[in-house]
């Protein structure tokens, strides 16, 4: 198929005197529906990730049939090819309805199989393929070596289908309530590899019994035709929660803001403690705990237990060469290094030309950082791996509080997939934990200032006081997470290095996140960059 055929505009009505089983081998169909019907339909999904580029063209890279008994569905693997010469990879499951009252927001063809008129829709849309597929997993054979490999965890006790529901609106995925009782996670981007959500969540809940993840119950993967296994979707028990760790942190650091009020605080006169010093929650002064709670204080213990047992959980494996600790050395140096550099001067440009969109803390922040480049560039080439004595593991890639599940008084992590903007392969890089501790304590920072930017109107203090307050805040929760974190990491031997390095670790892992942040807030929201760019602040200024 030519790219230029595949951008023909065509006109409706598409007949078609050729059965359902067999339309995906008939060229003319292919050509029809990877017209810009697709591509207009596929622009307006929310889990299409390519929207800041230019669609070039879409052609169909892969198709296997979702079948059972006379009921066939077919999968389809869409590479979406871009203006700026580079392309994606998109699952999407299709079936034919011919109900007129049926998924009319959803439909991508108006189409005539052998005179029977209808629309080919996106089939997770269909209750009876998302029975198929929920009942496939069920009944996997162990050593499946068919094309299209449906695997259940011995986890998984015998289910029968009873009901099925989208479970919210989601960016990149689509995930599938079934019986309230479970959750199938189809992944919509995909990669010729298998999923480190996949990977990671059969590792820690099947191999590992880690509790505080929902447990894997099954998976299906595909062999393409260059016999790669390529993970589309993912199923999990369904944890019952009060929702995630970033919502649940907004209300509670509201009512830290405004105990200010309340309490009559004087913010000036509270007592500091230095960035990033690890601090016992029985050494917390008085004013602070009658500031902020002592109930809030104990969750962030909480958390940084959960998060040193995810890392030693991570870091026990000594067969799976993909999960084995390993240590640092010169090629992951040039890895790193070459990765933040190109990013950083991405960064640089992206702040020369957005300057005009900035006024005052923002734009003071924003010079800083030009005025201050070579400072930071220096930060990063700075990383000597002969130095470092600690251990490089696999990890979440991309923590933060989103990917934290309240229940009861835990928490439960989840979404392994990494970082968005890194390719699969360097999402499977094994990396210093504390990689993930900045990814958290950055979190901890937006929801900070998210919760100033959100309701003040409701504060009485001006902002400047709330930032310094926010600041405040900030090095208490970094300070007793770490002094949990540590002492549980330590007391299960996973070597995160001696104090020095991890303190120099942490610094760069924070400074790498913090930039990494900056190009997204300033092309999305450039208020918010006050956020990353406080960030890279605070790192710069505190050597």
């Amino acid at each position: 198929m030519s790219k230029k055929a595949a951008k023909t505009i065509l006109q409706p009505p598409y007949n078609f005197d050729i059965s359902w089983e067999a339309l995906l081998d008939d060229k003319e169909f292919v050509k029809i529906f990877l017209s810009d019907v697709l591509e207009d339909y596929i622009l307006k999904q929310r889990w299409y990730g390519g929207k800041a580029s230019k669609l070039k063209y879409i052609e169909l890279s892969e198709y296997f049939k979702m079948q059972q008994g006379d009921e066939v569905y077919y999968g389809l693997i869409l590479e979406i090819n871009f203006e700026e010469a580079f392309y994606q990879h998109y699952f999407l499951p299709i079936a034919f309805v011919s109900d007129e009252n049926f998924a009319q927001k959803d439909r991508i063809l108006p189409i005539s199989i052998k005179g029977q008129e209808g629309f080919i829709i996106d089939a997770i849309n269909l209750e009876a393929f998302r029975r198929l597929i929920f009942d496939k997993v069920c009944n996997a054979l162990p050593n499946d070596k068919s094309r299209v490999q449906y695997h259940k965890s011995l986890l998984f006790k015998d289910a029968v289908y009873e009901s099925s529901r989208f479970m919210g609106l989601e960016q990149s995925n689509t995930s599938i309530v079934y019986n309230e009782k479970y959750v199938l996670k189809f992944f919509r981007r995909i990669y010729a590899d298998k999923n480190p959500d996949y990977e990671m969540s059969r590792f820690l809940s099947e191999k590992k019994d880690f509790k505080n993840t929902p447990p894997f119950l099954g998976s299906i993967n595909i062999v393409d035709s260059e016999n790669t296994h390529i993970t589309i979707a993912l199923m999990q028990e369904m944890v019952s929660n009060e929702g995630d760790a970033w919502e649940y942190m907004l209300k509670e650091f509201h009512q830290v803001f405004m105990n200010l009020e309340s309490k009559s605080i004087n913010v000036d006169s509270l007592p500091t403690t230095e960035l990033f010093l690890r601090l016992n929650i029985n050494n917390v002064p008085p004013q602070i705990i009658d500031w902020v709670g002592l109930k809030l204080l104990l969750k962030v213990q909480t958390l940084a237990k959960r998060t040193a047992e995810m890392h030693t959980t991570l870091g026990s494996e000594f067969e799976d060469t993909a999960f084995t600790p390993t240590r640092f050395n010169g090629d992951y140096s040039v890895w790193l290094k070459n990765r933040l550099l190109y990013q950083f001067q991405n960064r640089l440009n992206t702040i020369e030309n957005n300057l005009h969109k900035l006024d005052g803390l923002t734009l003071e922040l924003a010079k800083e950082f030009l005025d201050k480049k070579n400072i930071i560039r220096k930060r990063f080439v700075k990383f000597d791996w002969t130095r470092l004595k600690g251990e490089r593991i696999r990890v979440h890639g991309d923590y933060h509080l989103g990917q934290i599940l309240v229940k009861d008084d835990d928490f439960y992590i989840l979404d392994f997939e990494g970082e968005p903007e890194s390719t699969i392969r360097d999402r499977k890089v094994k990396q210093p934990p504390l990689k993930d501790v900045a990814g958290l304590f950055r979190s901890f920072h937006y929801a900070i200032y998210a919760t100033i930017f959100n309701n003040s109107e409701a504060y009485n203090q001006s902002q400047e006081t709330l930032f310094k307050a926010g600041e405040l805040l900030y090095r208490y929760f970094t300070g007793i997470f770490l002094e949990t974190y540590v002492l549980e990491i330590q007391k299960e031997n996973l070597n995160i290095g001696y104090n020095q390095e991890r303190l120099f670790i942490l610094k760069y892992c924070l400074l790498e996140k913090a930039v990494y942040e900056l190009g997204y807030e300033l092309n999305s929201r450039p208020r918010w960059a006050l956020i990353p760019l406080k960030g890279i602040s605070n790192i710069i200024n505190s050597y």
